[in-house]
């Protein structure tokens, strides 16, 4: 989608169609509305009167200008109650407007920036609300589609706003919007390619394809490397694969290059059978999403880099396939990790926590002022959450309250949940350092204390999407499917320590 930004009136705008807003319980429509209301002799007023149209979050109407105006159509959102406003709001109501507009056939479409006059909002913010719902809510992954008809007609928007003295705010906030909206796009994408086609080695490929494109700097570690690393634990993961590991590191150096980084670091299982501890068939299929936590990382560190972030951001990705072969892990195999501790293996579906292990070791080589972990990693986590949150754990409570502020300025909601020490005592091995797995009780909490176990001595944040990087129905800028959630949260963390 071209995005386009426009200094001037509203009404004069030559589009397919052009939106507007209304706040819940408004009867006399101002500003924008209320000029477009007079141009249509008071319509949207007889909407309101009729009872028609109500203001409610997300609802639409349609009018039809005739001459009036210069465009062909005039899409009317509302806003819900004006108190309430969010940019959460924002993002769903453009959202709402743009799936509107694909619906009707639009291909060029205007629009005010909802909520920065009565909702009291920035203009840079609203911008990037409005263009990033727009975007989100209009994403269809339809690669695999051979004919290619995806019912996307939407080529291009147009943000409206009459105040000159704005123009740069505007065009900060529509930029950025687009950007972070391509980094989540394309998270959403690697999250829905399927197995056969997205294997380590590809995912591999994705990532250094984007570095090149971005500049960023890209180191590949192949099984050779792996080995040679000590990183025996992804390596045991991937041997029951024909498929090898890679681990890929990223790195964004900011304005600083020496400075000590933020580290986020991405579950990247292209594929999880479960192991020899196999799933059951029934939804195995979704398993190609299990590494959300890579896709996120991906996206996120292409944003930062397009964003031009002052901040030295290194993000790196354990990739291997869980498999049952001949060669796999086994339940009561015992495994020597990068830093020298043991792991008895209780179950080979916990088999995201191993490949962490050893990344997590690895940032500590990094020296990070911060690392964030990403992985699906339980299903616990989705039975206590659902899909609403994500699980944040974390060792450091101002990391935390950072991380929980991102995820509620981007709607990615981060709900923090304790590691307790009777959660520590449920990994302890009788014949190993650690085991894989504490059972069923709090094993969303014990996923998260084995991750920990292998963090040394800097602040770290875990954050379980297992509930949230694949849903099974749409909502209003979130597509059925892969959602790319991560990225807009770690890039608002990022902007954030700028």
């Amino acid at each position: 989608m071209v995005i386009n930004t426009h200094i001037g009136n509203i009404l004069d705008q030559d589009q397919d169609a052009i939106v507007v807003n209304l706040f819940e319980g408004v009867e006399m429509p101002s500003g924008a509305t209320g000029a477009m209301d007079s141009a249509l002799d008071g319509g949207i007023r007889k909407l309101i009167s009729g009872g028609d149209f109500k203001g409610k979050l997300n609802q639409t109407a349609v009018l039809y200008p005739g001459d009036t105006v210069g465009s062909q159509r005039i899409i009317l959102v509302g806003l819900g109650e004006q108190d309430a406003l969010t940019m959460e709001r924002v993002r769903q109501a453009s959202a709402t407007v743009a799936k509107k507009a694909n619906d009707l056939g639009v291909r060029r479409l205007g629009t005010i920036l909802h909520g920065t006059g009565a909702g009291g909002l920035e203009t840079e913010g609203a911008a990037q609300g409005v263009v990033e719902g727009s975007i989100l809510g209009t994403y269809v992954f339809s690669d695999y589609k051979t004919d290619h008809v995806d019912g996307q007609s939407l080529e291009e928007l147009t943000l409206v706003e009459f105040d000159d003295s704005r123009q740069k705010d505007l065009e900060r906030g529509a930029e950025a919007g687009r950007i972070i909206s391509e980094g989540t796009c394309l998270a959403r994408d690697l999250a829905s390619m399927p197995g056969n086609d997205l294997t380590p080695s590809a995912l591999a490929d994705r990532a250094q394809q984007m570095a090149s494109q971005t500049g960023l700097k890209c180191e590949i570690f192949d099984e050779g490397r792996i080995a040679e690393e000590g990183m025996r634990t992804i390596e045991a993961v991937a041997q029951g694969s024909a498929q090898p590991p890679r681990f890929i590191v990223l790195e964004h150096e900011g304005d600083r290059p020496d400075s000590t980084p933020v580290v986020i670091i991405g579950k990247g299982i292209t594929f999880d059978t479960g192991g020899i501890s196999i799933k059951g068939s029934d939804g195995m299929w979704d398993m190609k999403f299990d590494m959300g936590g890579a896709a996120a990382t991906i996206g996120a560190m292409q944003a930062i880099a397009r964003l031009g972030l002052p901040v030295r951001v290194i993000g790196v990705v354990a990739a291997a396939e869980n498999m049952p072969g001949s060669r796999a892990l086994k339940p009561g195999d015992i495994v020597k990790s990068m830093c020298g501790k043991t792991i008895e293996i209780r179950s080979t579906d916990a088999e995201g926590r191993l490949v962490l292990a050893d990344a997590v070791t690895y940032a500590a080589r990094l020296k990070p002022t911060a690392a964030i972990d990403l992985a699906t990693l339980t299903g616990a986590c989705v039975t206590a959450l659902g899909h609403e949150a994500s699980g944040l754990m974390s060792n450091d409570d101002a990391l935390a309250d950072e991380v929980s502020a991102a995820g509620d300025r981007t709607g990615e909601i981060a709900w923090r949940l304790p590691i307790l020490e009777g959660h520590r005592d449920l990994i302890k091995s009788d014949v190993a350092d650690i085991k894989n797995t504490g059972g069923r009780p709090g094993g969303a909490l014990t996923g998260g204390a084995f991750i920990e176990a292998f963090v040394q001595e800097f602040p770290w944040a875990h954050l379980d999407i297992a509930g949230t990087a694949w849903i099974g129905s749409d909502r209003p800028y979130i597509p059925k499917g892969g959602t790319g959630v991560g990225v807009r949260l770690l890039v608002d963390f990022v902007r954030n320590r700028t």
